[in-house]
């Protein structure tokens, strides 16, 4: 799988122009390593839009989707350092997706990255994975490498921003992912790819954009 692991934590912000500093300054040299350090985290992603909201996407993946409600990764959630509190709590329209990843095919990842938000039917989750599924397959399609759908776990997918006992409607939202070595390339996968499959199985276009990758970290190169 070009995803290494099983679970997938999605994160996705803005932030205001004038804490964007400390806020890229606070993500580079302590969230990054600091999530990649949990017990189980594999590899951590991020990236800025091109052509999508929110602004900031981050991508963590974990050997097993229970590593994202282990005792490892709640322990970190209830002991933020200062520096994370003062930029959590600056987050605007934030999404956060706990989510199993159900499909991965290809290789590698790309540059850019396509991603579309889907709001299945209830009932319908079945017909909407097979008829999604039928269409990640980047082999046909020139400079798109790798495609993966993820399913967020509606318990665990809360934003950290939410007041306690508040469910977000997009907590039962899947994201496809389009790994490609240009914007043109995943934008041509994009348009209009899946839109046939979700109408079928009743479900909803809730956003799609693309993304440029900022850098990754991977345990590996962390050392000891």
């Amino acid at each position: 799988m070009p995803i290494a692991g099983q679970g997938m934590l999605l994160t996705s912000m803005d932030i205001a122009p004038e804490d964007e500093a400390d806020f890229n300054r606070w993500y580079d040299r302590e969230h990054i390593a600091e999530r990649v350090a949990i017990e189980g985290f594999v590899e951590a992603r991020r990236y800025v839009a091109l052509d999508a909201a929110p602004k900031y996407l981050g991508l963590y993946s974990t050997e097993t989707f229970e590593v994202l409600s282990s005792d490892a990764y709640r322990t970190a959630l209830a002991s933020q350092t200062e520096w994370s509190k003062r930029n959590i709590a600056k987050f605007k329209n934030m999404i956060r997706g706990v989510a199993r990843i159900t499909l991965s095919r290809g290789l590698g990842r790309g540059a850019v990255l396509g991603l579309a938000r889907v709001r299945p039917a209830t009932g319908q989750e079945d017909a909407l994975r097979a008829d999604l599924a039928a269409k990640l397959d980047p082999a046909p399609l020139d400079g798109i490498m790798s495609m993966h759908l993820l399913e967020n776990d509606p318990t665990l997918s809360k934003p950290l921003t939410d007041p306690p006992g508040v469910t977000s409607p997009g907590a039962s939202d899947w994201f496809v992912l389009i790994d490609g070595t240009s914007i043109e390339a995943v934008k041509a996968a994009l348009a209009g790819r899946f839109d046939a499959a979700i109408t079928a199985a009743g479900a909803e276009l809730i956003a799609a954009g693309t993304y440029a990758l900022l850098w990754d970290l991977a345990k590996a190169e962390m050392g000891s």
